[in-house]
């Protein structure tokens, strides 16, 4: 097996939403592509860039908004109880 070396733990706050944006906006835009233009072969031609885009924006937005749904999120949902109190 080839070994990957890490990043370090402090890449965590901008590797997260860099992964969660290539996921999201690649989901989002390929459904919203081919709701378009259907499975033709313009869907292969138009997809890559309205993937891009759409990353393109969701990446700072999730930079940006990412801290204050944590914020609103910790407010809603109870923390998980400690051991042994």
């Amino acid at each position: 097996m080839i070994a990957v070396r890490k990043l370090p733990a402090r890449y965590a706050p901008i590797v997260m939403p860099l992964v969660l944006s290539i996921v999201m906006t690649a989901v989002v835009s390929i459904i919203s592509t081919l709701r378009s233009l259907g499975a033709t072969p313009a869907f292969l031609a138009t997809w890559p860039g309205a993937w891009g885009l759409s990353w393109l924006v969701a990446f700072p937005t999730l930079l940006v908004v990412l801290p204050m749904v944590r914020r609103v999120v910790a407010r809603l949902v109870a923390s998980p109880s400690q051991p042994g109190q």
